[in-house]
């Protein structure tokens, strides 16, 4: 019967590399439950040829495994048969990362899977939750006290730069990628002794990326010892709290840029009217229930109209090329695409590094009770 069923899928798979990540997402909604031995060999057997798929595909089916609630699961099929390495090397590099003298650090790939499966299921935030330890592996270094991570935040980012190339990432969604794997340590510095200057200034380096942010340092939690979970989970949330408390006392501001109805016609060729008006009742409703940010860059709400394709009768290509330019038009594109040839990724928010000096922080940014960078002081240690 199992060969029966691979004979099946060999057909499809040949007229369709991309079945072979359509099964992952299968995986990752179906309990978790990988197919038959025979089928996952010739998965194997024929992986290569996603190499030569189109890339817009390979993306959203690739999202769609990651989307699952068995994600996990997914992700290790994906592993096993060898498309991870395929698609993401850099990613399959961190399994059984392992440390000197045969001890063998926290698994770096083990701790990515929980990472993404307790992400929220939203499309960059589990992209960011994938990658978000790439720069483990070249930053690892040995001293006298251990094993050190220096830096591997930024060197994933930087990585990223290169993995971003083998999916159909518009630049607004790279950017924020980038973002999330460059600060996914930053709430890891927060105290109780932080001023409200300080606060107020970490909100406005994050940006648009400070819920995606709160929600991915969240999902990197994977401490088994509950008392330290509920410790590390506290002080995220007293520091979502105290942002949104200073967000409140500040002056109230309307949810949307001035000029961002001037953008929109520019954009999409339009002329004064009715229409311009409900665009933007469009947009203020979407901030209204979060799903928007608020007074953001003006090309971020014409990307999002773009995508929701709300503008009748405006050609697809046209569309197209907004959504892949992230919303920028005319010079303001050409800048940006000028930018990104000379190496410069970040996008608008770039965010600032501080030095930190905050106890309980090593200085590759982990805490040393959830995910330490150090070697362990003997096999049977509690796990971390």
């Amino acid at each position: 019967m199992s060969d029966a069923i691979a004979d099946r899928v060999r057909g499809l798979v040949e007229a369709d590399p991309v079945v072979l990540l359509e099964m992952a997402a299968a995986i990752g909604e179906n309990g978790g439950r990988w197919p038959a031995d025979s089928v996952t060999e010739l998965a194997a057997e024929h992986c290569p040829r996603l190499a030569e798929a189109d890339k817009g595909r390979v993306r959203a089916a690739m999202e769609a495994a990651l989307l699952g609630r068995d994600v996990d699961a997914a992700l290790e099929w994906l592993h096993v048969t060898r498309i991870l390495a395929l698609l993401v090397p850099e990613l399959e590099a961190t399994v059984d990362l392992t440390q000197e003298d045969g001890r063998q650090h926290k698994d770096v790939w083990a701790h990515t899977k929980q990472v993404v499966r307790q992400t929220v299921r939203r499309p960059l935030v589990r992209w960011a939750a994938l990658l978000h330890d790439i720069g483990k592996v070249p930053t690892r270094t040995y001293t006298p006290d251990g094993v050190h991570f220096h830096g591997h935040a930024e060197v994933g980012a930087r990585m990223f730069d290169r993995v971003h190339g083998r999916f159909s990432f518009a630049r607004d969604e790279r950017q924020t990628i980038r973002f999330l794997v460059r600060h996914h340590l930053r709430t890891n510095q927060y105290g109780e002794n932080w001023t409200d200057s300080a606060v107020r200034r970490f909100h406005r380096e994050m940006g648009p990326h400070m819920t995606d942010l709160l929600d991915l340092s969240r999902a990197d939690i994977t401490s088994k010892r509950p008392g330290r979970r509920k410790q590390l989970l506290e002080q995220i949330a007293a520091l979502a709290e105290r942002v949104q408390r200073l967000v409140e006392e500040d002056a109230i501001l309307p949810p949307l840029p001035g000029g961002v109805g001037d953008a929109i016609m520019a954009a999409f060729e339009l002329r004064p009217s009715r229409l311009i008006g409900d665009l933007k009742r469009a947009l203020e409703a979407a901030v209204a229930n979060a799903t928007l940010e608020a007074r953001r860059e003006d090309a971020y709400y014409v990307a999002w109209i773009a995508r929701q394709g709300l503008v009748p009768g405006v050609p697809e290509d046209v569309r197209d090329r907004l959504v892949a330019a992230g919303g920028l038009v005319g010079e303001d594109d050409a800048a940006a695409a000028a930018r990104e040839a000379d190496g410069d990724y970040e996008g608008p928010h770039a965010g600032v590094e501080h030095a930190d000096d905050s106890p309980g922080v090593l200085a590759c940014g982990h805490d040393p009770e959830n995910d330490p960078c150090r070697v362990l002081p003997h096999r049977d240690a509690d796990p971390v």
